[in-house]
């Protein structure tokens, strides 16, 4: 099995906010491309240097959708907890360093590019792929900074990622969606098979999948190597929910800290159940590790996650940000939209990655406005770009489009059109992300 290319984990923009004009070239070495993938590269650097990743206790967290806002949800709990806590996580939407994050900020440059000049060599010399390198980078960095927890989200898949070298206290696995199916396998029951590789024996494992077939998938791989099982659907957990622009407030019984009535800043039926994921996880942590319920209504209430339904009201008027890039996250954000009473006109700014299947994603995207704008997001790597003009002739029925492959043109449009209204940019990082550089938003402020 061939790795996936570099660009299909990287995200990158190219510089690094805060750290002046650092690009990725000035992190790593030259990489390989299109080599095997597996973790004997990346266990091999980590032993080189004593196997960091064992120096503090890891939760690691897989599936399709959800597992970086469950990652941020359980950074902030632990973190309220008086833990000091390591978020590895990735692509990023601005800036490389928002995949190394201590105590819910970006890594700041410096220690970044000292950690990353110590194992440029050794990265050379075993022959990398980017993210290998990224992670190693990650684990080495929470060892030198002296975390007290490290929270390791799955680049892609589980079984053959590059996080999957550790040892965790924990493991979590969201949901199955199709999605990078020509690494993971072209149906749901494949794509499920790989995400399951992430159980461990004696590791406690658990996840809000609804479908039997696949939950089935994970238990049997439990049953296999000894691993604690335990499934939940946050749909018939959650209580009380009510969902606006501000977030969500809802309550949920837990064994552990009792009725909790709760208020998270992420709006979206799907961050409650992200959340409740999070904090039954949480549960089955052993006592040392485990939260006390103050630190999860506050670690809940305080979670910050950029990019995620992200609605922002700047000079120029509301705008939505949201990452999703699949079907079934494109779903998620127009059922939200729906329910949140946004200002009309609703406008989409749309980039999607040519790799994806953009044929089912637009529909549900067009359901929710009236216009759209198709762009192409500048940092997306050539080989991985839409043809905005193909998706137009494609999809119907659609609304009213505006194809603009520059995009700085098709955000200044879609603002245009939607005057006092809403403008949703969707579709992938990428669009996110560029974006927000040129709006001069910072997703972590000025960290």
């Amino acid at each position: 099995m061939k790795a996936p290319p570099d660009s299909a984990f990287s995200g990158e923009g190219g510089v690094l906010q805060g750290g002046g004009d650092i690009s990725l070239d000035d992190i790593f070495p030259p990489l390989p491309v299109g080599v095997p993938w597996g973790l004997e590269r990346t266990e091999n650097l980590l032993e080189e240097l004593g196997n960091p990743e064992d120096d503090y206790p890891t939760l690691h967290v897989g599936g399709t959708n959800g597992k970086g806002s469950l990652a941020a949800v359980w950074a902030q709990i632990l973190k309220e907890d008086g833990r000091k806590v390591g978020l590895y996580t990735s692509p990023h939407l601005c800036s490389f360093r928002e995949r190394f994050q201590i105590d819910g900020k970006p890594i700041p440059a410096d220690p970044l590019l000292e950690t990353a000049a110590e194992l440029r060599e050794g990265i050379a010399r075993l022959g990398l792929t980017f993210f290998e390198a990224a992670t190693v980078l990650a684990f080495h960095l929470f060892s030198k900074v002296g975390i007290d927890v490290g929270l390791v989200e799955v680049g892609l898949g589980g079984r053959l990622d590059s996080t999957n070298v550790i040892s965790p206290q924990l493991t979590a696995i969201t949901n199955v969606a199709l999605d990078h199916a020509e690494y993971l396998g072209y149906t749901l029951e494949e794509i499920a098979g790989e995400k399951a590789g992430i159980i461990k024996a004696g590791v406690p494992v658990i996840t809000a999948e609804r479908d039997a077939a696949l939950r089935e998938i994970f238990r049997q791989r439990a049953l296999e190597v000894g691993a604690p099982f335990s499934a939940i659907n946050p749909a018939e957990d959650i209580e009380e929910l009510e969902v606006s622009p501000d977030g969500n407030s809802f309550r949920l019984d837990t064994e552990t800290w009792g009725s909790m009535s709760l208020v998270s800043p992420l709006p979206g039926r799907h961050q409650a159940a992200n959340a409740t994921l999070a904090i039954r996880s949480l549960e089955l942590l052993p006592e040392p590790l485990r939260p006390s319920g103050e630190a999860v209504r506050k670690g809940v209430a305080g979670v910050r996650w950029p990019g995620r339904l992200q609605i922002h009201e700047g000079p120029r008027g509301l705008w939505v940000f949201d990452v999703a890039h699949n079907v079934a996250g494109v779903r998620a954000l127009a059922t939200s939209l729906r329910r949140l009473s946004l200002p009309e006109p609703i406008i989409l700014l749309v980039g999607i990655q040519g790799d994806k299947d953009w044929r089912s994603m637009l529909p549900p995207l067009f359901t929710m406005a009236r216009e759209a704008v198709l762009t192409q997001p500048p940092t997306v790597p050539p080989e991985r770009r839409w043809d905005p003009l193909e998706a137009a002739a494609a999809v119907k029925p659609r609304p009213n489009l505006h194809i603009l492959p520059d995009f700085r043109e098709g955000l200044d449009m879609a603002r245009s059109v939607a005057g006092e209204g809403t403008v949703v940019v969707t579709g992938s990082h990428h669009t996110v992300g560029d974006a927000m550089n040129s709006l001069g938003i910072l997703p972590y402020g000025r960290d």
